[in-house]
């Protein structure tokens, strides 16, 4: 499954939904802004940072890492990373804290002395989601993230009472764009099945999803994408990871903007201020 992928989505529509998963949120959490980032020298990628609104500054800066496979090394390069950029921003922040969202323990780095005292403290949250309870009980965003995690036999069940609430408590909008985000994870997890077949597992028409339809676009799609990420150095440099991942998130019909918008460009601060202003229209799951 491409986990990265859809928790980048997650976050990128709703970055208050990070804050669901701590027992102490910050007042302002609506306000936050996600981002990935590249720090360089040495080069590190952060999964992402959460920024406070630049009317709040000083402010308090969150990172947050999915990490769903075992990684022996995964503190060394978390703090690592996060303290370089802290290091780099200190004038924009105050403090920091971090998010590390795992599906269970069992994922965890064994080897944790050399870092106990910041495991231990109040600036690191380990997040298990096979510990966060119920599904029924729990946010319908963090619901979302629970789902990725479950098996094969208990996934279907889960996602079809996660479409009825989404329709029960949500607005028409929200309760589509968590169909669709559902629709999405169950395709990834069912890589076997036929259309029909996922359909009849979720109860649901799937032929106007978004997912179906960007199903039948892919060929043309990642031919767009493509050519796009061959374009993009020509015009302004080299283009960090973080903002190919970025790319990487976009519609056809965004896709085919950028492909217009990209004769203008003249530096990588005209493809960031397009994409800051691109990325917020497709949707919020609150």
């Amino acid at each position: 499954m491409r986990r990265d992928s859809i928790f980048y989505q997650l976050f990128q529509q709703s970055p208050e939904l990070l804050f669901e998963l701590l027992d102490n949120p910050p007042a302002n959490a609506q306000n936050y802004r996600f981002d990935s980032v590249a720090v360089k020298e040495p080069k590190f990628e952060i999964d992402g940072v959460f920024l406070p609104p630049e009317s709040e500054t000083p402010g308090v800066v969150y990172f947050c890492e999915v990490q769903f496979q075992k990684d022996e090394q995964l503190y060394e390069r978390l703090f690592g990373e996060l303290f370089l950029y802290f290091y780099r921003n200190r004038d924009r922040f105050d403090d920091w804290q971090a998010v590390v969202i795992y599906p269970s323990r069992t994922t965890e780095q064994s080897q944790t002395r050399p870092y106990q005292d910041l495991l231990n403290g109040s600036r690191v949250h380990r997040v298990y989601l096979n510990e966060l309870g119920e599904m029924a009980q729990l946010p319908l965003g963090v619901a979302l993230m629970v789902l990725t995690t479950l098996p094969e036999t208990q996934a279907p069940i889960e996602a079809r009472n996660l479409l009825f609430r989404s329709r029960q408590e949500s607005p028409p909008q929200t309760s589509r764009a968590i169909m669709e985000m559902v629709t999405t994870i169950m395709v990834y997890k069912f890589t076997n099945l036929s259309r029909r077949e996922v359909e009849a597992m979720l109860g649901i028409t799937l032929g106007q999803t978004r997912v179906y339809q960007e199903a039948k676009a892919e060929g043309r799609e990642e031919g767009e994408r493509s050519l796009i990420l061959r374009l993009l150095p020509r015009r302004v440099g080299e283009v960090p990871e973080s903002i190919r991942v970025q790319i990487n998130t976009l519609s056809l019909t965004q896709l085919e903007s950028l492909a217009e918008a990209l004769l203008d460009f003249s530096n990588l601060s005209d493809l960031e201020t397009w994409l800051a202003e691109e990325l917020p229209k497709q949707g919020k799951i609150i």
